[in-house]
């Protein structure tokens, strides 16, 4: 049932005060009259925008990309890549100037001209000025107008060390010269001074994220001591001139700790005093009632009342595609009118506590300032308690009705460059233009009653005790859910963390030895594993089987196949949906045995753990649905088409994914009916035993599968070349699984079948940057890409083709984020880079790295611990493309940047290996994106997004040349390389007659 939110006292002066205020918003000539007869350019954009939607996504994505456009030409250009479609339906006026040939011709160039002039000037409705001297000329015009200020400053996303400085240094010159301004300033009574008490002139807006380019909640404490140092700065700098600080709300990610670190540091004697701090809360989180209820108790605990500014919020399709990637619950409501719903109840117990927190009302719906209004008159509020903010270039006679009426208002004022502006104008553009949007209503001209309508929820009662997240919707008909990475926002999921290590490490040295026909077997041969972000640190014991032993297991298989071959698929699948449970349980234990086996992050290792379930769960259900098979009958005449197992299945895991590829080719083979023996890489046996106790508590079969860790030059040759065995699934080397390829081929003595080899070997991986790329993302995406788990993903960036009209400020930002990064122990959560998997690979990409020294400059090596296997990333410029580091897989924190002058030449570049495995490409421009897709010779390729990373279920991982035989693991295909089909025909004709369906 619809309801509506409770009429509360103050409904009957909130709808008084609206409609006083509706009508001074309404005294001029309606918007679109206004449009018709003005005729701008930047107006018109913004109509086109708000009447048809196709049009509107063309045209953001245009605006977003056109400050990276250098010239007329390319402005040109990009106008018909966007608007040129058939399928976008455009005004007459926009097909007019759009009609031309050459993006080079008089009439491109107009077009070019036009358009530009016209964003520009729509940019500049919103930002308050490109440098400090135009926003001191706006900020005193709005003094003029009876309206105080908050200052924030646009930039690029901060991702290097030398951006958080410098974000710092901004500010404090910012604060620095609007300071030494305001002295020329003439008082103004209604926004310098209430109650007799004076308030600040001066205020800026600042985020924490931009202080330390590795802010992260995981790192939770890290992120803290680096914020706060710099934010201490900021404070006393602007204690000292007179300027109150405001501190911005982000992405949900950043909130709780963004909450805790601001706490934590106005509790601190210096500051606690201070009532010239804000803080944000964003209405549209599920959970913003609960934060500020723990905000009005911790306010009361500290004695001295700082400010919250209340908003709607501004990411609300980010969260909510976020969310719905990582099969996380969405943290925002799903409707606007719970969001409106959300911000009255706020407003009402933001106000009823004003003596504890001021109260800054950030809105441009008139009903939500006309609420707020009515609980502060109703409660005789004092004037210093509250006030009312709207955004610069939005709600701007609002904004003069609220202030003829007494109230103090004040501006929020952006200001920057327009390349780096160019996000906020977008998500203002959206706001302008959503069909929700109260502007946008107003603007049209909508029923009075209806635009000051109390908000309508379907269960106000829900509403208020906070209603429980949605799980993400559907975006396919598939009926597969992946598992949740874990989120290390929240605090509990971080402590999981530590506790799991706690536990990990009293069992650190156990013995681990092999599981043959369902017994675990003593060995002759011991090795041990070891931390390889601290090799003196034995993780476990591991047994070796004997050449002996692995006969014995193969034998085990053989016998146990019949078996296992006759055992229905459900239950089959049973057990591997078992072993998910189980993995589900223990992630938080295996992906600290992931960190501390194989030294890969903590976020990382978790995703791994993601994936090694969706593996369990997809493959269930994969067979399941290839187990009826096909009918093709005909009168008379039965055909059925199905699958059977192959027999004895090898699976040679690798190091690197010691859980997640290991479980996927495992229970590949096993769901498919297969009896299998896994061998893992031998420095990641331990987390191949830990895997052997999920499958055998899951309940697997004695003999249907068996644990073999062994040497590869001999237990694993001799696996390969047994003619009992069936099929063998690879992923590691090159040279290996080639050998692999070569000795399955030779068909031994008594064996009756040809082998079926699946083989991932690695890759040469490139991602192309273009000059339309949006550079804050290509860096951040290259980094990662490159220096995730030290290069040690066989996905990994290890070359960066980069066009060269913006080689150097590319490869002057990827040098600085990458000197950002830290390098140690990944147990550590401020860990981003760990160490190599072992001495042999330091060693050998040390060499690599003197290797480019002679083929290319090298702009950063950053130096490494010698406590573990660490190699510090190495960045090496004006690579030829043919170089030895252009072009051999060096599984290790080491990248190849290449200039090249044109996408096509950037394409053959990425072409010009033997490797086709991933790719990627960082572009805003459709045809190269187009081009992309046709040409680039790679089984995964990644646009504007990181090359690592694929999910089960949504990117099925492989590649071809020489890098995999083999359908995609993760993928529809997958199983059938572990079946064999068969057809069975039957005449069921009898003396000329047949059963006929149907019949009685």
């Amino acid at each position: 049932m619809v309801l509506q939110v409770q009429k509360s006292t103050y409904e009957a002066k909130t709808q008084e005060i609206a409609k006083q205020l509706l009508a001074a918003t309404r005294e001029n000539r309606s918007f679109f009259a206004s449009l018709r007869d003005q005729m701008r350019w930047d107006d018109k954009l913004l109509a086109w925008a708000m009447g048809n939607p196709g049009l509107r996504v063309q045209l953001f994505r245009f605006i977003d990309c056109l400050p990276a456009l250098r010239s007329k030409s390319e402005i040109a250009a990009h106008l018909k890549e966007y608007l040129g479609d058939e399928s976008v339906e455009l005004p007459a006026a926009l097909k007019g100037i759009l009609n031309f040939a050459n993006p080079d011709s008089m009439p491109g160039q107009v077009a070019a001209t036009t358009v530009a002039t016209a964003v520009e000037t729509l940019a500049h409705k919103y930002i308050a000025g490109e440098n400090i001297k135009q926003v001191i000329k706006t900020v005193e015009r709005l003094r003029k107008e009876k309206m105080a200020f908050t200052i924030d400053l646009l930039g690029e996303a901060v991702i290097t060390e030398a951006e958080a400085q410098s974000y710092l240094n901004r500010y404090l010159e910012l604060v620095s010269q609007l300071a030494a301004e305001a002295k020329t300033w003439t008082p103004i009574a209604a926004i310098d001074q209430a109650n007799g008490e004076d308030i600040p002139q001066v205020q800026v807006s600042v985020k924490l994220t931009a202080f330390y380019s590795q802010f992260d909640p995981l790192d939770a404490q890290g992120s803290q001591e680096r914020v706060s140092d710099r934010i201490r700065i900021l404070l006393r700098h602007g204690q000292k001139l007179g300027a109150a600080v405001h501190f911005d709300m982000e992405q949900y990610a950043y909130k709780d700790i963004t909450l805790s670190i601001l706490k934590q540091l106005l509790m601190e004697e210096e500051f606690r005093s201070r009532t010239d701090v804000g803080i944000t809360i964003q209405a549209y989180l599920r959970d913003s009632q609960q934060d500020l209820r723990d905000l009005i108790a911790w306010a009361k605990q500290r004695g001295y009342p700082l400010t919250v500014r209340l908003v709607k919020g501004a990411y609300w399709d980010q969260e909510t595609i976020k969310a719905a990637q990582k099969d996380w619950s969405q943290p925002v409501y799903n409707n606007k009118a719970e969001t409106d719903a959300n911000f009255e109840a706020l407003t009402q117990l933001l106000l009823e506590n004003h003596e504890y927190l001021y109260s800054a009302i950030g809105s441009h719906n008139v009903r939500s300032q006309a609420h707020a209004i009515s609980i502060a008159e109703t409660l005789n509020i004092p004037r210093r308690r509250f006030e009312m903010q709207v955004l610069y270039g939005m709600g701007d006679k609002l904004a003069k009705a609220l202030v003829d009426r007494g109230y103090r208002v004040r501006v929020y004022c952006p200001y920057g460059e327009l390349l780096p502006g160019m996000a906020y104008l977008i998500r203002r553009l959206l706001e302008n233009t959503a069909n929700s949007s109260f502007l946008r209503q107003s603007l049209e001209e909508r029923p009075i009653e209806e635009l000051l309508a109390p908000p309508v929820v379907k269960d106000a009662e829900k509403l208020v005790k906070e209603i429980p997240a949605s799980p993400r919707p559907r975006v396919s008909a598939s009926s597969f859910f992946n598992a949740a990475d874990t989120d290390y926002a929240e605090i509990e999921a971080r402590e999981r963390s530590q506790q799991a290590f706690q536990q990990v490490r009293k069992q650190l040295g156990k013995t681990y030895l092999p599981l043959i026909n369902g017994e675990y077997q003593p060995t002759q041969e011991n090795i041990d594993s070891l931390n390889p972000s601290n090799y003196t640190e034995v993780i476990g014991q591991v047994g070796l089987i004997s050449v002996e032993q692995a006969e014995q297991a193969v034998q085990a298989a053989k016998a146990a196949f019949p078996m296992w071959q006759r055992t229905p698929v459900r239950q089959r699948a049973g057990v591997l949906r078992k072993a998910a449970d189980l993995m589900e349980q223990r992630r938080a234990e295996l992906a600290s045995w992931i960190v501390l086996e194989v030294g890969k992050p903590v976020r990382e290792a978790d995703a791994e753990v993601s994936e090694a379930i969706d593996f369990c769960r997809y493959y269930a259900a994969e067979m399941e649905r290839l187990e009826p098979g096909y009918n093709y009958d005909l009168p008379g005449e039965i055909n059925r088409y199905y699958y059977q197992p192959r027999g004895v299945a090898v699976v040679i895991s690798p190091w690197n994914f010691p859980l997640a590829i290991a479980t996927g080719m495992t229970v590949a083979a096993l769901v498919a009916g297969n009896c299998t023996l896994l061998k893992p890489a031998e420095t990641s046996t331990v987390i191949a035993a830990k895997l052997t106790e999920i499958l055998v508590e899951a309940g697997i079969p004695k003999g249907v599968f068996q644990f073999v860790p062994g040497k590869g030059s001999k237990v694993g040759a001799y696996l390969v070349k047994h003619p009992d065995v069936h099929l063998i699934a690879f992923t590691g080397s090159q040279a290996v699984g080639c050998r692999i390829y070569a000795d399955a081929a030779i068909v031994q003595a008594k064996q009756k079948h040809l082998k079926r080899v699946i083989a991932e070997m690695g890759g040469k991986n490139a991602i192309i940057v273009d000059e339309s790329a949006d550079l804050d993302q290509a860096v951040v995406g290259v980094v990662q890409s490159a220096f995730g788990y030290s290069g040690q993903k066989c996905s990994a960036a290890s070359r960066v083709i980069v066009l060269e009209p913006i080689y150097e400020n590319f490869l002057r930002r990827l040098v600085e984020a990458t000197r950002s990064l830290n390098l140690g122990e990944t147990e550590l959560p401020s860990t981003q880079v760990g160490p190599v998997i072992d001495a042999t690979a330091r060693d050998r990409i040390r060499e690599y790295i003197e290797q480019g020294k002679a083929e290319a400059q090298v702009e950063l090596e950053l130096p490494a611990p010698d406590t573990g296997y660490f190699i510090g990333p190495a960045i090496f410029s004006e690579v030829p493309p043919n170089a030895t580091i252009a072009q051999e897989e060096i599984f290790g924190p080491v990248v190849a940047v290449i200039r090249v002058k044109d996408f096509q030449e950037a394409i053959a570049v990425a072409n010009n290996t033997n490797f086709a495995l991933t790719g990627g490409i960082y572009s805003r421009t459709p045809s190269h994106i187009q081009l992309a897709q046709e040409q680039f010779e790679v089984g995964n390729l990644y646009i504007n997004r990181t090359t690592t990373g694929a999910i089960v279920a949504r990117q099925p991982f492989g590649g071809s040349k020489l890098s995999g035989i083999g359908s995609k693991a993760g993928g529809p295909d997958y199983l059938l390389q572990f079946l064999e089909p068969r057809t069975v025909t039957e005449n069921i004709q009898r003396q000329g007659f047949a059963p006929i369906e149907g019949a009685d």
